[in-house]
């Protein structure tokens, strides 16, 4: 059991307003598409394979209607569909096995989903996801993706439609997805025996946020867990929006900073 990063979802009113900030700040943003059965549609901002979907709603009406638990539209629904980052997917190449296991150690599991979208010129995309929780009302669980395709072949394509392309800020890389909790040491060691991920036994402080970061290795792209540790932009958001991740870090050479975009932090480190 492997499991790769793939992407962020961000939540957002306007997608295209906010893909027209993200180009404001230098990244390459790309139309996606609609989710017909879901009432959503997406543009996409994507570091290799690894990506950040600006997702919004195009039929009230649909993406009100009853979800899975767990699921995206799950979590807007209890989110109220506010603006901000709602969930992080993990890539896999068999999410029948995954389902096996996640059962074995106790976790709820519903799926695997087929699912697709229409892409602007016709063409469809299909792939299917898992979800999981563990009954916990604190920070979600990841929920996790298989393509239709391989990586290789999904890499090529997606360079061909243009989705994939050198962005105006040089070629920044995907660094990790930052999630403000209470116990950073304990959700460290939870997410890392749950999806056999490697801790890394450095505990640094993010003097901006100010918060102790633990993070979590994986190929493309770290997880970090922000405990705060005092008055600051790390323990506002938790006090305001609970355990949620709330910013993104991107390695690119040049100017160094941070932005922030429909309720979520976009740094450049």
């Amino acid at each position: 059991m492997a499991f790769q990063f793939d992407h962020l979802v961000h939540f957002t009113d306007s997608p295209e307003d906010a893909g027209e900030r993200l180009k404001n700040i230098g990244l390459h943003v790309t139309t996606g598409g609609r989710h017909e059965d879901g009432g959503t549609f997406n543009t996409l901002t994507y570091f290799d394979l690894s990506y950040i979907e600006l997702i919004g709603v195009f039929d009230r009406k649909a993406a009100e209607a009853p979800a899975e638990p767990y699921s995206l539209r799950d979590t807007f629904q209890k989110n109220h569909f506010n603006n901000g980052f709602s969930k992080i997917a993990f890539r896999s190449d068999n999410l029948e096995r995954d389902r096996e296991y996640f059962e074995s150690v106790g976790l709820e599991v519903y799926g695997p989903v087929p699912l697709s979208r229409k892409r602007p010129d016709g063409s469809v995309l299909s792939w299917k996801l898992l979800y999981i929780g563990d009954g916990e009302h604190h920070l979600g669980l990841p929920f996790f993706i298989e393509w239709e395709t391989s990586d290789d072949d999904r890499r090529a394509d997606l360079i061909s439609r243009g989705n994939i392309k050198m962005h105006d800020k040089g070629d920044p890389a995907f660094d990790s997805v930052g999630m403000v909790v209470k116990d950073a040491a304990e959700t460290l060691k939870k997410w890392s025996r749950y999806f056999n991920l490697e801790a890394d036994d450095e505990i640094f402080k993010d003097e901006y946020l100010n918060a102790e970061g633990h993070r979590l290795k994986l190929d493309g792209g770290d997880i970090i867990f922000y405990r705060p540790a005092g008055e600051g932009i790390a323990a506002d958001i938790l006090e305001e929006n609970g355990e949620t991740p709330f910013i993104v870090n991107i390695e690119a050479s040049g100017e160094k900073g941070q932005y922030e975009v429909k309720n979520g932090i976009y740094r450049f480190v």
